[in-house]
């Protein structure tokens, strides 16, 4: 059948090639918005161009939709009106053609804001059929596949396109407007550094080299910029994490992350909660959301939890007085499931403290976690196994991390060793070991505080899962 349809298209792109009508022409065609045109007086001249959405030939008249980015209006061919061939036109035209109309503003009897068409321009001849707007792409994987086709038909999904636009606009627009340079750093790494995850690994062919697909964004890079003498720095771009897919988690996405000297995680903190504050307010117009099971407001006050303390009162682990098979076996009480290779110490807490937060509305900050977990961040001076570190929670999920920079190149050193150690006994998401970094803050880095945010926040201010607000989401192949 679809081959049918597509023979029979093709059959009229000959038809067009042999009246001497190029099927796929260069532009330009100087067209007005359908928007603007629906505004134009009766009669005034009006030159659109778009897709053809409806198409119904009704003899010597035929209707047809034409759909650009801003809008859809209905043409009116009409064979008394028609400069060209009539017949020809009306006979090879169909659904999902791309014409440029030329004629003027009138209305049909019904009172219905239309272009009265003079001349039609060929723009692109489809091929394949447009699906039944009613019964075509139910499918969720076939929304997310075809995504191209999700977006002519769903204006929700389009105006998704338009949010992700904002919501990077306003935080830069937020930065730039608080003296931050936005900067570019490498992607690809010799060392994968500034974050707990697995990377992806490729090879270089120039250099004959082993490297990694950066899994933060360029957080030992940012540094070396404070060390440089840059006091205020941003980069918005893509990362890449080699490990599990959920609702949340994606392998490929875009992150934000920002440093800035002379300060430490609570000025983080009070500067954090203003841009969540003004990038939702630019994005969605409001503070208030609904996500998941919870209702946000994050013009209510920020509330900080402690990490061991929140621990303690949800399941009664006090995480300094257990060891790994207490802990284990208060994970496994509670029926959580977790990944048992590269199990250690500090994946069984982390493991529990998930548990937790998934029990916390927010807006708020986690605070006071310990070092063990926390090998960039610099220790509190009065509790040193403690990190001057926080986490934006809202909605049972983190969706921020910030502290205070180690600036110690000795201490640094030092974690780094030991993130070593258990990445060689299987601890995947551990990290490397980059001497190089230590060697640049050994010329000295002042205080610092980072703070780290990803497309995540985006998803789930829009209440959705991270693959389907992703304008074009990985997919297997077919």
């Amino acid at each position: 059948m679809l081959d049918d349809i597509r023979g029979e298209k093709i059959k009229k792109i000959n038809n067009f090639t042999e009246a001497g009508i190029e099927p796929y022409p260069s532009g330009p065609f100087e067209k007005q918005n359908t928007k603007d045109v629906f505004e134009k007086p009766v009669g005034e001249g009006a030159v659109i161009a778009g897709r053809i959405m409806l198409f119904r030939d009704m003899g010597n008249i035929t209707f047809m939709h034409i759909q650009d980015e801003s809008g859809r209006i209905q043409v009116v061919l009409n064979k008394k009106e028609f400069s060209g061939d009539y017949k020809f036109w009306v006979k090879n035209l169909d659904m999902g053609d791309f014409v440029g109309v030329e004629g003027k503003r009138f209305d049909t009897q019904k009172g219905e804001k239309s272009v009265l068409a003079e001349k039609i321009t060929l723009l692109s001849k489809s091929i394949l059929p447009l699906p039944d707007k009613h019964k075509a792409l139910q499918d969720d994987e076939q929304k997310l596949r075809k995504r191209y086709l999700d977006i002519m038909f769903n204006p929700e999904v389009k105006d998704l396109v338009y949010k992700r636009d904002i919501f990077w606009s306003s935080i830069r627009k937020f930065l730039k407007d608080k003296g931050f340079t936005e900067v570019e750093t490498p992607v690809l790494e010799v060392t994968a550094g500034g974050a707990d995850a697995e990377p992806f690994a490729t090879h270089h062919n120039a250099l004959d080299l082993d490297v990694y697909l950066r899994i933060s964004m360029g957080e030992l890079w940012q540094k070396r910029l404070m060390i440089a003498g840059f006091e205020k720095t941003f980069e918005i771009g893509r990362q890449f994490r080699n490990e599990g897919m959920d609702a949340e988690h994606l392998q490929d996405y875009a992150q934000m992350e920002f440093y800035w000297a002379y300060s430490n995680y609570k000025n983080g903190m009070k500067l954090v909660e203003e841009l969540y504050k003004f990038v939702a307010q630019e994005t969605f117009g409001t503070l208030k959301f609904k996500i998941r099971d919870f209702e946000v407001d994050l013009g209510a006050e920020w509330k900080e939890y402690d990490y061991t303390e929140t621990i303690k009162e949800m399941t009664g682990v006090d995480i300094y007085r257990v060891n790994l098979n207490t802990v284990t076996e208060k994970i496994e009480e509670l029926g959580i499931k977790y990944d048992k290779d590269g199990f250690n110490m500090n994946r069984a807490i982390d493991t529990l403290w998930k548990y937790c937060r998934k029990q916390i509305s927010g807006p708020g900050f986690l605070i006071n976690e310990p070092v063990m977990l926390s090998p960039l961040a610099k220790r509190q001076k009065d509790r040193p196994e403690l990190a001057e570190r926080f986490h934006v929670i809202i909605a049972g999920s983190e969706l921020g991390n910030g502290y205070s920079e180690l600036n110690d190149p000795i201490d640094q050193a030092e974690r780094f060793k030991e993130q070593q150690r258990l990445r060689d006994e299987g601890d995947e998401e551990a990290q490397m070991n980059d001497e190089d970094f230590v060697e640049a803050m050994e010329y000295g880095m002042p205080p610092v505080c980072g703070f780290g945010m990803s497309e995540r926040v985006f998803s789930f201010l829009m209440n959705k899962t991270g693959r389907e607000c992703q304008i074009f989401p990985l997919m297997k192949k077919k």
